[in-house]
């Protein structure tokens, strides 16, 4: 069976031209010419099925056949915050595996405790397109430039929010800000809320220190719940990755 090739233009609709390294790619590494076909997506929802009528060393011009609309493959927004960890090979290869997984939203911390407070964006948009493209989804994660963890919790989210952190209950004795662990508390949040399990949901992970109990204390007064990934302390990156994970599998454990 033929493998499916898809090409990401994101202004294809409007500007039939594959972009430069995906030219290069169509021309010079598959060696496709002028007549052949092309499976476009543009990160937006559409499949674009089109034909290449101009190919030269570096352009590739195509005309569209047909557009086919695709459905998000879950109804509900998730969205990861992390504090971004000092080796940033680690960040591009989490980027890579929760665009597999299904993410909308990915948004960078500067915390207390972070190691690195810089991110460029760009070459992790290019690792989340091949992601996309490798994993046949349609829509690109939207990858957000590094904030400061105040302003990131204090701007409007509509959807169930949580934190995740590594202290032990007793640092935050009252029951409100106990941990549960993330799916049971995603059930526990659509029922008190009235809000079905495709809710939107919002997660943050922190440093390789951790947040502070700062900081947890300020993102549990404004409405963030305290939960757990499970038993294992793990690195930041692979706290993210199951984060995601458990997000998704939630639409089938909530009712």
């Amino acid at each position: 069976m033929k493998e499916l090739r898809f090409f990401y233009a994101p202004d294809a609709l409007t500007n039939p031209v594959l972009p430069g390294d995906e030219a290069i790619h169509a021309l010079k590494v598959l060696r496709l010419g002028k007549g052949d076909s092309l499976n476009i997506i543009d990160g937006q929802g559409h499949l674009i099925e089109a034909t290449i009528t101009e190919a030269t060393k570096s352009e590739c011009h195509f005309k569209i056949n047909n557009v086919v609309e695709r459905l998000p493959l879950w109804p509900h927004q998730v969205h990861l915050a992390v504090a971004p960890t000092k080796n940033i090979d680690r960040m591009e290869w989490m980027v890579e595996k929760i665009t597999e997984i299904g993410v909308d939203r990915i948004s960078f911390l500067n915390c207390r405790n972070s190691e690195r407070r810089v991110v460029k964006v760009d070459r992790l948009e290019r690792i989340a397109v091949s992601a996309m493209k490798q994993s046949h989804k349609f829509y690109k994660p939207a990858i957000d430039e590094i904030i400061a963890f105040d302003k990131f919790i204090n701007q409007p989210f509509d959807g169930l929010r949580f934190i995740a952190h590594c202290y032990d209950d007793i640092s935050f004795p009252t029951e409100e800000n106990r941990k549960k662990f993330l799916l049971d508390a995603i059930r526990e949040g659509s029922q008190n809320n009235g809000q079905m399990a495709t809710s939107n949901m919002q997660v943050l992970i922190g440093p390789e220190g951790d947040f502070s109990v700062e900081e947890v204390r300020q993102a549990v007064n404004l409405g963030y719940i305290p939960v757990s990934l499970g038993e294992a302390r793990l690195r930041t990156e692979t706290a993210a990755m199951v984060a995601v994970h458990l997000m998704q599998l939630s639409l089938f454990r909530c009712p």
